[in-house]
């Protein structure tokens, strides 16, 4: 095994918060990162979801997956998804609104941002995860 998959299937959150792109993950390193992951997200108030994706259809397709995951509300995409490259899409959960737009030079994956209604708590933005990260069974 070289030393990139042994590294990958020992990845914590901290250690993907160092990276441009999401790595590859076996099938038990899904559980154990969500299972990292949910004490933060039980703890926020709401979410900001950016995804790094080829295309914006791509990338809505992957907020989907996480809505449906987490039974939140679907959110409403409010700028041009007509567009064709590499994308960024944000979403804000508490606006409810999706914005996406053309950018190069990104990795791909997820970022999840564990925001708080107090503003004395600091957010903790986590990934980047694959982009089928949420749409695994674990």
């Amino acid at each position: 095994m070289d030393k990139t998959n042994s590294i990958h299937s020992k990845i914590s959150l901290n250690q993907l918060s160092v990276l441009r792109t999401a790595p590859d993950l076996e099938k038990d390193q899904y559980k154990f990162l969500f299972n990292e992951l949910l004490p933060y997200m039980n703890q926020a108030d709401w979410f900001t979801v950016g995804i790094m994706a080829s295309s914006a259809s791509s990338a809505v397709n992957v907020l989907r997956e996480i809505e449906k995951r987490f039974k939140w509300n679907q959110m409403k995409i409010s700028s041009n998804t007509d567009i064709t490259g590499p994308v960024y899409l944000k979403a804000n959960q508490k606006t409810g609104e999706i914005y996406v737009r053309i950018e190069y030079g990104l990795g791909e994956g997820i970022l999840i941002s564990c925001q708080h209604d107090d503003i004395n708590k600091d957010s903790n933005t986590l990934g980047p995860f694959p982009l089928n990260f949420f749409h695994q069974e674990i």
